[in-house]
């Protein structure tokens, strides 16, 4: 039942083509910050004042600590089992192949949601910038998804405020035909479309900080630390990790670090750091200028950011002067355009515009590499991992990854999808943590290049982290990784138990990726 992939097995290629040790702690340090810093402050912003209020600039202080703890743990595995696979192969040859297996299930769901709020988040800014720069504006049922809710458990939509949102399936289909054929990015191109990212996020600090207001601050709090169904400061918090996705580019680079017990944590804590300031001080940029307090229904009770009734009231607010910002789909872009700084704006949203499709093509190439390991180990159809004979990608699986990005993002609002996808990436660092830890008892005596510091207390503190965020998601989060899970084991039980090749004895080591670094998390997000 517990079988493992043998570490020894993975290693063996490892161990034949090691990576050139060549990074330091400040080209970590730059690499994390380029991995982190994009999708999530662009996007979430607004969602997260509306559970937070002011108080979301603590939800970025807790999820950046969550994260520091949990890439520690990932790093010390990350620098052991330097192939790919990712928190997937590192279960594997720890905890098992059942649990392996609900990692790996875990890391699709994480990948094809994340890809898809991105897509959504990109509509957003795009639609948001042709509007203000030609006053053009997609009908409202071709602009958004529908929106959905419980009734008690059963699932409920309501399409009065969208059927479909048009310009995510669009771009969703045009990275994965770009995948298809085989174009990725170079360094280069990623290290631009960092800078532009970067550049537009210090232009929103620059402009905002001379403007800051301190009456907008108060009540910092208007949700307190716990609220209800993930609203509240640790709500936000679980939320704004999605903002943090990427961090474990670090980790995964130990294996080329210099000296990686040094380098690797003043590379993590150092971006990780950066990063959380200059996250405080962009929500500070828009909680200042323009205010983020959440808004209320009839009954003075907070609403969530992703139901219908909080789509109503923010029509109804708009139609009766300037919506709040809580209500933006493009909310720093729009803070500048509120401050009389439209071009600046503008910039700020062609900015984001650019350099998202990049995020959407990693993440869903990130996908197609879990699927990949995951067939290759026989526990999905190999046929899943055909080779195009023309361009040589593996295209049934990015075709059939890029139709289920575009339809949840056709259909979703990003709240919910960042949501869902935090609960798939939560999981899947809690087993990582867990893993870290029994390794260290099952085979004490291991070299490992990292180790991580004060295991005893940093692993309890990142699987507790994870926990925690993921109890305070939304209740439909928190239910979609069970259901998730349940339709797994089933396929597990079913089909891969059966057919897993170390279930029949075939343990392969594979020389042609022992050193792709393992893409758990793709960068630039």
């Amino acid at each position: 039942m517990w079988r493992v992939k043998s570490l020894d097995a993975i290693l063996a290629t490892a161990e034949k083509k090691s990576l050139h040790r060549s990074l330091g702690a400040f080209q970590l340090t730059m690499l994390g910050i380029g991995a982190v810093i994009g999708t999530g402050i662009f996007v979430l912003t607004a969602a997260a004042a509306q559970k937070a209020g002011p108080g979301m600039m603590l939800s970025f202080v807790v999820a950046g600590l969550v994260c520091a703890v949990a890439a520690l743990c990932y790093s010390e595995l990350a620098s052991m089992v330097p192939v790919s696979g990712s928190a997937y192969t590192y279960t594997y040859a720890v905890m098992g192949e059942p649990i392996a297996w609900m990692v790996g299930w875990a890391l699709i769901l994480e990948y094809a949601v994340a890809a898809s709020a991105v897509c959504v988040g990109w509509s957003g800014y795009v639609m948001g910038l042709i509007k203000s720069t030609t006053g053009f504006a997609l009908p409202e049922a071709l602009a958004n998804g529908p929106l959905w809710g419980l009734n008690g458990f059963l699932p409920t939509v309501d399409f009065s405020h969208g059927i479909v949102n048009l310009p995510a399936i669009l771009v969703a289909a045009a990275v994965t035909w770009l995948l298809v054929i085989g174009t990725s990015e170079s360094a280069t191109v990623n290290a631009i479309l960092v800078a532009i990212k970067v550049a537009a996020l210090t232009a929103f600090i620059v402009l905002t900080m001379p403007l800051l207001k301190g009456h907008n601050f108060t009540p910092f709090m208007p949700n307190g630390l716990f609220g209800h169904d993930g609203l509240g400061v640790i709500g936000a918090a679980a939320s704004i990790f999605f903002a943090y996705v990427g961090f474990d580019a670090v980790s995964t680079a130990a294996e080329e670090t210099k000296n990686p017990q040094r380098n690797v944590p003043i590379g993590l804590i150092g971006s990780l750091a950066i990063c959380t300031i200059f996250y405080l001080l962009v929500a500070a940029g828009v909680v200042g200028t323009v205010g983020a307090q959440p808004i209320h229904d009839a009954n003075g009770a907070i609403m969530g950011p992703d139901g219908a009734d909080f789509a109503l009231r923010c029509k109804a607010l708009a139609a009766a002067g300037t919506p709040p910002i809580v209500c933006s789909k493009e909310a720093l872009a729009e803070t500048l355009r509120r401050i009389n700084f439209p071009f600046i704006g503008n910039l700020l949203g062609l900015a984001a515009s650019i350099a998202l499709p990049s995020v959407i093509l990693m993440m869903i190439y990130g996908q197609t590499r879990i699927f990949f390991v995951m067939a290759r180990d026989g526990l999905l159809p190999e046929k899943l991992a055909d080779v195009h004979p023309k361009f040589k990608t593996p295209w049934k699986m990015t075709i059939f990854t890029g139709i289920c990005v575009a339809v949840a993002g056709a259909f979703f609002p990003v709240g919910q999808l960042a949501d869902i996808s935090n609960s798939g990436t939560l999981f899947a660092f809690f087993m990582v943590a867990i893993a870290v830890v029994v390794l260290r008892k099952t085979d004490p005596n291991r070299h490992r290049p990292f180790r991580t510091p004060f295991i005893w207390v940093v692993a309890p503190l990142a699987a507790l982290g994870c926990l925690g965020l993921y109890f305070n998601l939304p209740f439909v989060a928190k239910m979609v990784l069970p259901v998730w899970g349940a339709i797994g084991l089933i396929i597990y039980f079913a089909y891969s138990r059966s057919h897993s090749h170390v279930g029949r004895g075939l343990i392969e080591v594979h020389e042609s990726d022992s050193d792709v670094p393992p893409p758990s998390v793709p960068p630039i997000v």
